[in-house]
């Protein structure tokens, strides 16, 4: 069975992915409109995800836990909710989307902030 880590990084890989295609369709179009929802995908898909899943691999004794995986389904759900919520805020105006994966971010770095103070970083000697 894969770790936790795992599931941050690959979810991580395929935002950066993404990214990278919509940054390219982007520049051939010389259509920047969407440049926020790109952004928060690389920021927040990319590189927090993929950060998440680094602190689990270096912290393997946080990584396993209910609340860890808690936190995987609001970081992923966050980036779901919110890459597709500035899009639509940027093209019709509708923001309760983006406002709904805001709020999911947050949740998710305040369980984040939860697991680090609780098991610290690195390997328990």
């Amino acid at each position: 069975m894969k770790n936790i880590a795992f599931y941050f990084f690959g979810a991580a890989v395929l935002c950066v992915t993404v990214g990278m295609f919509w940054g390219i369709q982007m520049s051939i179009s010389h259509n920047h409109t969407m440049a926020p929802a790109h952004a928060h995908l690389n920021l927040v898909g990319w590189t927090t995800l993929g950060l998440f899943g680094l602190y689990y691999t270096v912290t393997p004794n946080a990584a396993g836990t209910m609340l860890s995986k808690a936190h995987l389904g609001f970081a992923v759900l966050g980036v779901l909710c919110l890459v597709p919520g500035i899009a639509i805020a940027v093209s019709t105006g509708g923001e309760a989307l983006a406002a709904t994966g805001s709020i999911l971010t947050v949740i998710s770095m305040l369980i984040f902030l939860v697991i680090v103070f609780k098991n610290g970083i690195g390997h328990k000697a």
